[in-house]
């Protein structure tokens, strides 16, 4: 599965401003409920109780949301990159700026770890976070995120 099956240009958010890792999901989840037409509160109250298990701040400024929802029909990706850095209660406990969300139906068991092992793979690569950190351009975003090296390994 590739990055670019997950992500669509326009679910690419250059520049969010939340103070908050609640404000930043709720944002989000307003953002996904366009993308994949479930309602918006659905979509926060999945991820918020994803949080509650254990956050997904990942580390080096990474955070990978995720959560599966009824009605969907495919797996979704969403890129954020954080206008400021937030506490995400990240395992380093380094704030977050840079934030993949994944949803996924219900049903989809192996697809959506692998799409998780997928994006989280692809932002291990400190260049591709590095460059992806070094430009709020929507369109290099996308390019980054679906065109690396990182992308395309098993």
């Amino acid at each position: 599965m590739e990055i670019a099956e997950l992500l669509k240009p326009e679910n690419v958010i250059p520049r969010l401003k939340a103070s908050s890792k609640k404000q930043a999901l709720q944002e989000i989840a307003a953002k996904a409920m366009r993308v994949t037409g479930v309602q918006e509160r659905v979509i926060f109250d999945t991820l918020l109780e994803r949080e509650r298990l254990g956050s997904t701040g990942v580390g080096h400024g990474i955070a990978i949301p995720h959560g599966k929802l009824p009605g969907l029909d495919r797996l979704y990706g969403l890129f954020v990159r954080m206008e400021q850095p937030i506490d995400f209660d990240a395992v380093d406990e380094l704030p977050v700026d840079l934030i993949f969300v994944l949803l996924a139906p219900e049903q989809a068991g192996a697809d959506h770890l692998t799409a998780l092992a997928r994006v989280s793979r692809l932002l291990r690569d400190r260049t591709v976070c590095n460059k992806l950190r070094g430009t709020d351009d929507p369109e290099a975003l996308y390019a980054l995120l679906t065109q690396s090296k990182a992308s395309h390994a098993a």
